[in-house]
């Protein structure tokens, strides 16, 4: 197979095919990357349809909110740890660990007695998979040139579309009992198989990190702000929610002071420079992923409003991922002002699709209006094009845009930005649904109410990222 090229100046560079990625050369990096992202993508839809199985079978319902806030605190501390890793620790080494580590809190978490030590588990999981997530984007610079880092990025985030369809499938095919527990171990020999792969697949990865102090204080502030707004999300009453919503934002912002006037950072530079195209590229993702997550309460209000059986809502939310991954791979080779203007498109596409969403999903239909049900699967899908329009070209512009000697941060913020997207918007979505009326007076009436506030809301941070992304037009 022939690679397209084009010319831009003297520097000759490749088209972008997303077939260019399964060369004889590349394939073998191409698959074991991939697999880490796909790897964490299933084990998050897998944990989240076994929780019922797994609460009845060892009890600890209380627990149950810690599963997903230690997880995601876990996945940031792994993405941390590669940009202030020991210096002579290299990225295949990082991520043979990463795999690893994710062996073990499986094990741990397939034989737990109690939830105490699934918790255990899910933090040694979780900081594996953050480890393995971060070296898909660390790995791009060393295994794609520039033209298939787009396509390579676009490639990684399918992955969860493949992901939200297996997850569930795969945990109904386990959900009796105590057979819960193999959702778990049978991972362990694929994720043994990818250590053992990737010194002979991986490229050791050059160290080109500036030396820094560990930055302690943002670890312990980004760490705290995920665990304080994804407590609030549960929290029982409207004041806890609003302290712990205003705790997490003051960490956050805290942070970024803090990252502003200290030697040692997080982020690259330019991230925290008020008005940088960096920064901006940073707003957009946080905001276009706090909209997305707004998807977490659809399967509720499908099957209270909608007459929606379980399982049927659960695949109709899948939609989201499916919108996400079709757009990614449909507009991976956009380059350019191209690219610039699917972001800015993505971000309508997700606005309109959650207003409209809100007034369509707050509708009585107890008789399942087929047609209702129809509209409103076509605007979830639209939610994930939205999304999938402009991530991989924000995470081209995040690697290209960074210095050569904050490559290892810029790659590691990424997933550490989609997580505090996630974490603040899932508790957002919670602060709104519960004050809105889905616990007081909950059922129908609850859900209408709640349902219309809740996405009319969500519409807004895709909203303000439009705003944020028109002026990158003149950055091209």
């Amino acid at each position: 197979m022939t690679t397209e090229k084009r010319e831009i100046g003297s520097q000759e560079i490749e088209t972008p095919r997303l077939r260019d990625l399964f060369t004889r050369s590349r394939t073998p990096a191409t698959l074991l990357l991939g697999a880490g992202v796909g790897l964490e993508a299933l084990e998050f839809y897998v944990t989240t349809s076994l929780m019922p199985s797994m609460v009845r079978d060892i009890g600890g319902l209380e627990l149950l909110a810690w599963t997903a806030s230690l997880f995601v605190a876990a996945i940031v501390l792994g993405s941390i740890c590669v940009v202030i890793r020991p210096r002579n620790v290299t990225l295949n080494q990082t991520y043979i660990a990463g795999a690893l580590l994710f062996a073990v809190g499986c094990a741990i978490i397939g034989l737990a007695p109690n939830m105490i030590m699934v918790l255990v588990g899910r933090v040694v999981q979780g900081f594996g998979a953050g480890l393995l997530v971060t070296m898909a984007y660390s790995f791009i610079r060393f295994v794609y040139p520039p033209g298939l880092q787009n396509a390579a990025s676009a490639l990684y985030t399918s992955l969860w579309g493949v992901s939200v369809f297996l997850g569930p499938t795969m945990g109904g095919m386990f959900a009796n009992g105590s057979q819960w527990r193999w959702a778990f171990l049978i991972l362990i020999p694929f994720a043994v198989i990818m250590a053992l792969a990737a010194p002979k697949w991986l490229p050791e990865g050059e160290d080109d990190r500036a030396p820094e102090d560990v930055p302690l204080p943002q670890i312990l502030l980004i760490l705290g702000a995920i665990l304080a707004i994804s407590f609030a999300g549960t929290a029982e009453t409207h004041l806890w929610r609003t302290l712990l919503v205003g705790g997490g934002l003051a960490a956050i912002a805290a942070l970024l002071f803090w990252e502003r006037h200290s030697a040692a950072r997080l982020f690259p530079a330019q991230a925290t420079w008020p008005g940088h195209p960096l920064a901006k590229v940073y707003l957009v993702m946080f905001l276009v992923i706090v909209s997305l997550n707004s998807d977490i309460y659809a399967p509720y209000f499908l099957q209270t409003l909608h007459a929606v059986t379980p399982l049927v809502a659960g695949y109709l939310v899948a939609l989201v991922a499916l919108g996400w991954t079709a757009a990614g791979l449909g507009t991976a080779s956009f380059q350019g002002r191209k690219a610039i203007v699917a972001i800015v498109a993505g971000t309508i596409v997700l606005s309109a699709s959650t207003f409209v969403l809100a007034l369509l999903i707050s509708q009585a239909n107890m008789s399942g209006n087929i047609w209702i049900v129809v509209a409103i699967s076509a605007l979830l899908f639209g939610m994930g094009v939205g999304t999938g329009l402009g991530w991989a070209h924000l995470v081209s512009l995040v690697l290209t845009r960074s210095d050569d000697a904050e490559a290892d941060k810029a790659s590691a913020s990424i997933n550490l930005i989609q997580s505090l997207g996630a974490a603040f918007g899932a508790a957002v979505a919670g602060v709104v649904a519960n004050s809105s009326g889905l616990v007081t007076p909950g059922g129908t009436e609850g859900a209408i109410s709640a349902g219309f506030w809740l996405y009319a809301s969500m519409a807004v941070p895709a909203l303000v990222a439009l705003f944020v992304a028109l002026p990158l037009f003149r950055k091209t």
